[in-house]
């Protein structure tokens, strides 16, 4: 992996909230029986597990990350497509900038967890977990607009890369 696969992630997220920012506003908030209730829920999933691991990447404790993951919870309480991707936005520069400090993505970090112990794996690998993530979630939100009669939008890799060859 390198860092442009990380950008194919923002790419598709950008394009997710583009396309659902088209549809009906309530569109986002109709209760299914899915992964999650709703394509609010997942995105706002999606943006919570990105804060996470950019806190674990820098080496941030758990019980600094649990903290300000029960915090973001209080950001948007009304519930904004319009500030949930603007924080994902946001999020993705933050990435962006540390990405940019890293002289090697293949260097080494040890991830403390106190249900899973320490993980000793690369910042590429947890980059590469993120990405994979994200896309898991991506096909959860097209299952969902399925479901409730709309289509989604294509965001496979290979997609990014046809336009970003243009």
């Amino acid at each position: 992996m390198h860092a442009s696969f990380f950008e194919y992630h923002l790419w598709a997220n950008k394009l997710v909230y583009k396309h659902l920012k088209d549809l009906p506003e309530d569109v986002c908030f109709q209760e299914v029986q899915s992964v999650f209730p709703t394509l609010y829920d997942t995105l706002l999933h999606m943006y919570q597990s990105d804060f996470v691991y950019l806190n674990v990447i820098k080496g941030e404790s758990f019980e600094k990350i649990v903290a300000a993951v029960n915090q973001l919870k209080e950001e948007n309480p009304e519930r904004s497509l319009e500030t949930l991707e603007k924080s994902h936005d946001q999020l993705g520069d933050k990435y962006r900038e540390f990405i940019n400090t890293l002289e090697n993505l293949h260097a080494n970090i040890s991830v403390s967890h106190p249900s899973f112990g320490t993980l000793t794996t690369s910042y590429q690998e947890l980059l590469q977990h993120v990405v994979n993530h994200g896309t898991y979630h991506r096909g959860n939100i097209t299952a969902i607009m399925r479901q409730i009669g709309y289509k989604g939008v294509p965001t496979d890799y290979i997609f990014y890369l046809y336009e970003t060859q243009k």
